[in-house]
């Protein structure tokens, strides 16, 4: 990736229920830099922050955008922390292709809804479903599930929500 480009502004959701476990979903597709790898499709709900969009703000509507769901407290947040996209070789026209990777704020939020609240499939604010599956999963296993160039900050936010897992 070329380092002259800037990182993407974002939010990343550890969503946690009353056992400690969080949300975790299955992409359905790979997108652009983001490549999906073959037994890697799961990750946590995360999404950009708009211009002038405060992280709080963003972190609430990707929330309900991925996944439906708008029952939850904040519990806590990490600093800012970035990682590279792989190299992409697609369109200079992908929305992500301007991007050498997503700077993240990380938020915890308890869910305090129904598990029927969790929708990912319907799409929402003209964004398309991401997700076609989701599960409750242990947090310190999700690293594991991920694409590799998302592993170090996922290890890093398991460690930092550790007091919120189950």
């Amino acid at each position: 990736m070329s380092s002259d480009k800037p990182y993407r502004p974002n939010v990343g959701i550890a969503l946690f229920n009353s056992f400690g476990r969080v949300l975790i979903g299955h992409r359905i597709k790979d997108d652009g830099p983001e490549i999906v790898l073959p037994g890697l499709e799961w990750q946590m709900p995360q999404g950009g922050i708009d211009a002038g969009e405060d992280p709080r703000q963003a972190v609430m509507r990707e929330l309900w955008e991925e996944t439906g769901a708008v029952s939850a407290d904040y519990l806590g947040e990490t600093d800012w922390m970035t990682y590279e996209f792989p190299a992409y070789d697609g369109p200079a026209s992908h929305r992500l292709a301007k991007f050498r990777g997503q700077r993240q704020k990380w938020f915890a939020l308890r869910f305090t809804g129904r598990d029927e609240e969790i929708d990912p499939l319907t799409p929402r604010n003209g964004q398309p479903a991401e997700f076609d599956q989701w599960r409750w999963e242990r947090l310190d296993r999700v690293a594991d599930l991920v694409v590799p160039f998302r592993r170090d900050v996922y290890r890093a936010v398991a460690i930092r929500f550790a007091e919120f897992a189950g």
